[in-house]
């Protein structure tokens, strides 16, 4: 036994009697054994401090949920977009349907993971790059980017239109069977290029699996309408809206939002992302015709008030987060003061990196996308906390809502959407320029999809 590399008996006796003559060790044991970790880490002044109440807010209908589907970029742009039309007609409540951009994204993903096929037939099928692809062709989550892509080619439907269904509300078997008849697919494509299939033919072979790929997703979600009649009553019960809509002609009509406008800011310390370029990810994308994604990073002070400038606007702010970190969940609470584990452990555990190290070391990325429709500030103007309408239902957090604090927004928030109006002239000189390509498995390339 190499002592020096090997756990031995010496070592174990050790780190035994360390702990034993550390009472708090006991007491942690305890609480942790029985409770669990957040539970017995949960700080109740700081969950006091996380109180429903803002200097600026704005507020709309019933909460949605997403149920086992890992859509919530969907929700919170929808959210975002609802908003308006809530606002327009004087609506007690309204909701956008998510099983329709679901079917058109899981199309163009599908097609788009196709072209991302042909496009490295002969790169190393065991190769990073094939491997990476293979990984996940058509994940639930996705970017701003992406959805604006969706609805400037299909258009929105109220949720009537086109409602749930077993597979939108829980996508784990649909995703199973697509993923896999895809990986067929590309097993296919790479075969007939090995034994000489030229590009036309692949193409057309690309043509017919998506054809199929159609019909997958029309048995599973619904075929989606084309044409739909709307009839909306406001808060008195008056009809404020009805007709025949085409689902692009419904958004200009009851949403009216520019899309172009709105533009994807990052937060990213790291090394390789200085603060003030633009960026893109590379095969990331979704609408093969719209392109990759692009973003422009900023420090989260920049972030913050230009959150704040909309919402002084009386409008919702698209945002992505590492939702699970520093969380509790049942109260729906995102503050760094709220869970103290590294006390409870004695050692630093959450502490053991600071904000570009989580990102280098694979331990934070984005993972779930909410709206911010309200925050407190401070005597001299700063943002305290943050309201979040989480789409999880109206059961989860304080009726549907969450919080996040200050501090863990420097922490955990990574990307903000927002009008690129608020930004100053040398931020959108920067946005434009020729952006920094980033590999795909980058942790700015992550896609927001938390269940």
């Amino acid at each position: 036994m190499d002592e020096k590399t090997c756990i031995t008996p010496t070592d174990l006796a050790d780190a035994r009697e360390v702990f034993a003559e550390n009472p708090l060790c006991s007491v942690a044991k305890n609480a942790v054994s029985s409770v669990g970790i957040r539970a017995a880490a949960r700080v109740p002044e700081a969950v006091a401090a996380n109180s429903l109440d803002f200097d600026l807010e704005v507020s709309q209908g019933k909460r949605c949920d997403q149920q086992r589907s890992g859509r919530c970029w969907m929700f919170a742009s929808l959210n975002t977009m609802r908003y308006r039309t809530i606002k327009k007609y004087n609506l007690k409540t309204f909701e956008l349907s998510q099983a329709y951009p679901l079917f058109f994204d899981k199309l163009e993903k599908s097609n788009w993971f196709l072209g991302n096929i042909l496009d490295t037939l002969d790169e190393p099928l065991d190769g990073r790059l094939v491997s990476y692809l293979l990984s996940d062709p058509i994940s639930d989550g996705g970017q701003w980017d992406m959805f604006r892509s969706l609805v400037k080619k299909y258009g929105v439907v109220p949720k009537e239109a086109m409602p749930e269904t077993a597979n939108s509300k829980n996508t784990r078997e649909m995703d199973k069977y697509l993923t896999r008849y895809l990986r067929g697919c590309a097993y296919r494509l790479r075969s007939s290029h090995e034994a000489g299939v030229d590009a036309d033919d692949l193409a057309s072979m690309r043509k017919a699996m998506m054809e199929e790929v159609w019909s997958l997703l029309a048995i599973c979600l619904g075929t989606p309408p084309e044409r739909f009649d709307v009839r909306l009553r406001d808060k008195d019960d008056k009809v404020v809206l009805s007709g025949s809509f085409t689902p692009q002609e419904f958004f200009d009509e009851a949403v009216g939002m520019d899309l172009d406008a709105y533009v994807s800011l990052i937060s990213a310390p790291t090394a390789d992302k200085p603060f003030g370029r633009s960026f893109t990810v590379d095969r990331l994308g979704n609408v093969e015709e719209d392109g990759t994604v692009r973003y422009l990073n900023l420090e989260p002070a920049e972030l913050k008030r230009l959150a704040i400038a909309q919402l002084r606007d009386e409008l919702p702010v698209w945002f992505g987060c590492d939702v699970d970190q520093s969380y509790l969940h049942q109260e729906g609470i995102m503050d760094t003061a709220a869970l103290d584990v590294d006390a409870l452990f004695g050692f630093p555990v959450e502490g053991c990196l600071d904000k570009a190290q989580r990102l280098d070391y694979g331990e934070s990325l984005m993972t779930h996308a909410m709206v911010f429709e309200g925050v407190r500030l401070d005597a001299d103007g700063n943002p305290v906390i943050w309201k979040v309408e989480n789409s999880w239902g109206a059961e989860h957090g304080r009726d549907g809502f969450d919080t996040l604090s200050d501090p863990w927004f420097d922490e955990y928030v990574y990307q903000v959407v927002i009008d690129r109006k608020y930004l100053s002239e040398e931020q959108q000189a920067a946005l434009d320029a020729e952006p920094i390509v980033l590999a795909p498995w980058d942790p700015m390339g992550s896609l927001a999809r938390v269940r």
